[in-house]
């Protein structure tokens, strides 16, 4: 069902299927992550509904973006909240399969590149395939060394790629990224508090860039009194409300 939320009162508006990507916080969390410059360009592999570019938008307006997703409700959604928000001049939306370069726009296009990528590796067989949550969930389509190989291509050279992903899954992001010259830069992991465990990671890598990985502290979900914390309560613009 297709259904209408906002960022903020008076922010920006979007439509969301939840049979499709339901917003969620590691989109948030990813859109607050990137250094932003003035009008860089920007690329979200596997964008869902546009989401992601509108977060980003919401922090540096003067960004050009470009949607690339596959599956076609997403990608009419993505227009259409491009549309509501005026921002059709900024946003551009292709349905492409990013493992086609033949369809992608130009090598070095672009400055950022952005991805929540499928989290699971479906050949384990985490996710069940053929379905649209399958498909946003698990590797069905593209697999991590494919969304690496995509993203360097994309890039300009020291360019960067942010993502946000599974830290389960780390040494193997990490090999994959290296492996199309993508070098780890800065490492943020995300917990739910400061006592647990880390599941999602913050990662930027560059392109071309010298060996060197500088790891923040980590970004906590919830404070001391088990409530929201800060900083979430920021990332979700509530200092807006």
């Amino acid at each position: 069902m297709v259904k209408q939320d906002q960022l903020w009162p008076g922010g920006f508006r979007f439509f969301f299927d939840d049979g499709l990507f339901q917003p969620g916080t590691d989109s948030f969390l990813l859109g607050s992550f990137p250094r932003l410059r003035r009008g860089a360009r920007v690329c979200d592999l596997g964008a869902g509904t546009g989401l992601l570019g509108l977060l980003l938008l919401a922090r540096e307006p003067s960004l050009q973006v470009t949607n690339v997703e596959l599956q076609e409700a997403a990608v009419e959604l993505a227009r259409q909240n491009a549309a509501l928000n005026g921002l059709s001049d900024r946003v551009a939306n292709l349905r492409v399969d990013l493992r086609d370069k033949t369809r992608l726009p130009p090598a070095g296009t672009f400055d950022l590149v952005v991805s929540n990528p499928p989290y699971f590796d479906a050949a384990r067989g985490a996710v069940a395939k053929g379905t649209e949550r399958g498909l946003a969930r698990a590797d069905c389509t593209c697999t991590l060394p494919q969304l690496c190989a995509a993203a360097a291509r994309l890039l300009r050279h020291g360019g960067s790629f942010c993502l946000v992903f599974r830290v389960e899954r780390m040494a193997e992001l990490f090999a994959c990224l290296q492996s199309c010259t993508l070098e780890p830069k800065r490492l943020r992991l995300v917990q739910n508090t400061a006592q647990s465990a880390p599941k999602l990671l913050l990662l930027e890598a560059r392109k071309g860039g010298k060996p060197g990985l500088s790891v923040a502290a980590p970004l906590l979900l919830r404070g001391p009194d088990g409530g929201e914390s800060e900083e979430l309560a920021q990332i979700y613009f509530r200092d807006k409300e």
